[in-house]
């Protein structure tokens, strides 16, 4: 009886290893760490200097300074670029997405880390969770301080992000970003500190989860349409058609929608004072753009948090706008650059907005 019971618990525990895909080799889960640069890959001339260089160190060297991260996944790194996400490109966009649908459709990888600086990193999580097609966890994370920095955050991360990527519990949560031991949504989080750790918040529907030294759990799930169940995709692409973001203010100028048509925008996000508002001019402007040249122009605000309503202050429809519901400016700018990509037009695209 008691051999019986043995090998009973034997083949538990093989069904178990096997249905959250470990490895024979080492017991552990594959976490695949892509690297871009920025901060946390950033370098200083002293440990209290402020002043560093994005994008110094590679991928194997940030690997090898987490320790105890080797315990949690069999981990590999790939450099996809080295910058500071100031300079992160459409072209690096598009070969991240490739790589990560590449690897995540093989039974090798079970997990992806980005590493990307905080600059625009909402905007790339928010980009691959609408072209990424897998339920496997994608986490984005980086840091506010330069891998020299005192007490930089770094290293710890990075070690989060692996554990997040390595958990069953993550998948079919969309693409995460992880910094400051909380989880969110790609769609949901903003920089809103220029230099503060705990610059990263999801204002409007809170964070997804938490991690703390590894070990995590979630609190909801994505509200929006994301990843296999996204119609977007950047197969085959090499570029997206161009979107500029205008901000607006007091007495704005409506020849500034002129000469972003010009110079070949084929939309344009207006971060709107308030709720989503601009000039009267600027508005007609608007309606012009779309008339004469097919430019559709999108309504987000510059205001932190809230919602861009549509027909609140007068008919979108008269003017030709789409209201970016919750989406802030960049945000608006990518699901443009996307329905654009795809043909999308313009009875449909407010649709896209609800749903994305």
């Amino acid at each position: 009886m008691k051999l019986l019971n043995m090998k009973m618990m034997v083949f538990l525990m093989a069904v178990t290893l096997t249905a959250v895909g470990f490895t024979q080799e080492t017991g552990l889960p594959n976490v695949k760490i892509l690297a871009t640069g920025g901060t946390i890959a950033g370098s200083a001339s002293s440990a209290t200097s402020s002043s560093y260089a994005a994008g110094q160190v590679g991928i194997q060297t940030m690997i090898n300074a987490v320790p105890g991260i080797k315990e949690l996944a069999n981990v590999s790194g790939e450099q996809i670029s080295n910058v500071g996400s100031q300079d992160i490109s459409i072209v690096i966009w598009i070969k991240l997405a490739n790589r990560i649908n590449e690897l995540l459709a093989t039974d090798d990888v079970d997990g992806i880390v980005v590493t990307h600086g905080t600059d625009t990193q909402e905007e790339t999580a928010y980009f691959l969770s609408l072209v990424v097609k897998s339920d496997k966890p994608v986490v984005t994370t980086g840091s506010m301080r330069s891998s020299t920095s005192i007490s930089a955050e770094g290293p710890l991360n990075l070690y989060n992000s692996v554990a997040i990527a390595a958990s069953k519990e993550a998948q079919g949560k969309g693409v995460m970003v992880s910094l400051n031991d909380q989880i969110h949504s790609a769609r949901d989080v903003s920089k809103m500190n220029t230099t503060n750790v705990g610059s990263f918040v999801s204002p409007i529907k809170g964070i997804m989860g938490g991690v703390f030294y590894g070990r995590l759990g979630f609190f909801r799930e994505p509200t929006t349409r994301f990843g296999k169940s996204s119609e977007f995709s950047v197969e085959g692409k090499t570029s997206l058609p161009r979107v500029d973001i205008i901000y607006a203010y007091a007495d704005m100028s409506p020849d500034l929608i002129d000469m972003h048509v010009k110079a070949g925008a084929k939309g344009i996000v207006i971060a709107g004072v308030g709720n989503g508002n601009m000039t009267d001019e600027t508005l007609k402007a608007a309606k012009e753009a779309y008339e004469k040249h097919g430019v559709i122009v999108v309504r987000s605000t510059r205001a932190a948090t809230g919602w861009v309503l549509r027909d609140n202050e007068f008919k979108d429809d008269d003017f030709y706008t789409i209201a970016s519901h919750d989406l802030n400016p960049a945000k608006a700018r990518i699901l443009l650059m996307l329905s654009l990509a795809d043909g999308k037009k313009l009875p449909e695209m407010q649709e896209l907005f609800y749903t994305y």
